[in-house]
């Protein structure tokens, strides 16, 4: 299992199938909050460092985290721009659009998925902070500093695991 130490600060090096655990910190947001975030950027106005960034599609709760389904209009549509911004690394789960695995692949990014396991991720979660939309509230954008968060690569290169 491939160790990967967040955020990267060297071009992502994993191909579809690779089992890897994550350290550090990473993003969380999802339907209501990715949208946002790129207009946000789009218009010149990132609230974030997103260079060798991770984005986990999950709300963050007292009841811990788990992916949700990445392939949401929401979601998948903020991929392509997000990777273009800096993010190398989206966390979810589901089967992605051809196009957006392809677009991964231009800028560098890939695509992990990680089992909706709560229990076992939130145990892997040391710190936890609101960063950009706190009124959205479970689905505001989080950064987590994790220990260890388990994966599987799902989308790198443009090829997937389906």
């Amino acid at each position: 299992m491939k160790k990967i130490q967040l955020p990267l600060e060297e071009p992502v090096n994993l191909q579809v199938g690779d089992k890897i655990q994550l350290y550090g910190k990473l993003f969380t947001g999802r339907d209501a909050a990715l949208p946002r975030l790129v207009e946000l950027i789009k218009e010149g106005k990132n609230p974030l460092e997103l260079a060798g960034s991770a984005f986990m599609h999950t709300a963050v709760s007292e009841a811990g985290i788990s992916p949700t389904t990445s392939n949401k209009v929401e979601i998948e549509g903020s991929m392509e721009y997000l990777s273009k911004s800096g993010v190398k690394m989206h966390i979810g789960k589901g089967s992605l659009d051809q196009e957006t695995v392809d677009a991964l692949s231009r800028f560098g990014s890939v695509f992990v998925v990680t089992p909706p396991a709560a229990a076992l991720l939130s145990s892997r979660v040391i710190s936890k902070k609101v960063v950009a939309f706190p009124e959205e509230g479970m689905e505001a954008i989080h950064q987590l500093e994790v220990d260890g968060i388990p994966a599987i690569v799902a989308a790198a290169r443009s090829k997937t695991i389906n």
